[in-house]
């Protein structure tokens, strides 16, 4: 699942404070986009900044992944669509890089999945998000990453946000992104 494109920046236009959209010219944002934005609306309040699309060590790639203010490890990963969510079979995967995992889906998907043993209930946390908000229905456990580990974690998530806002900025090309 895709929020940005090739693990670019996401637009760096001023988000409209309840519009859904990016500008007034753009269409609202719908899907993953929509489900990120909420989440990431939800997190703000909790003082934990995130960001999308962050490869991980073991070639996964994180919807979302994000720091609090404790230097906790967060990922979500996003579903829009049920298929998509019982088909996930390598979620587990992202466990060994975060504190705190969560599943993040908009209103209308049905959940109930998401309760069954495989899917980690007592583990992961649950969040019904949409563009303009989100509401945390399961808070997820805490499984503390070894200290190395949450070094090594932060440490990439902090280059992966400088580089991202290097391109944005202009200082590199965004071509340049295949050397990170």
């Amino acid at each position: 699942m895709m929020i940005a494109p090739n693990d670019s920046p996401l637009n760096t236009a001023a988000l409209a404070p309840d519009s859904g959209q990016i500008d007034e010219n753009s269409a609202p944002l719908t899907g993953a986009a929509a489900v990120a934005r909420g989440v990431a609306r939800l997190f703000s309040r909790h003082d934990i900044t995130v960001l999308s699309e962050v490869s991980l060590p073991n070639r996964r790639r994180a919807d979302l992944m994000g720091v609090d203010a404790k230097g906790q490890i967060v990922i979500v990963e996003i579903k829009v669509a049920r298929g998509d969510l019982l088909a996930d079979d390598k979620w587990t995967e992202y466990l060994d890089f975060c504190d705190r995992f969560y599943w993040a889906v908009p209103g209308e998907l049905d959940i109930s999945p998401l309760e069954r043993a495989d899917f980690l209930p007592e583990r992961a946390g649950l969040i019904i998000a949409d563009a303009y908000d989100a509401e945390m229905i399961r808070p997820a456990a805490t499984h503390a990453l070894a200290p190395a580990r949450r070094k090594a974690e932060t440490m990439r998530l902090a280059r992966r946000s400088m580089q991202r806002l290097s391109v944005v900025n202009g200082w590199i090309d965004p071509e340049a992104r295949e050397f990170y």
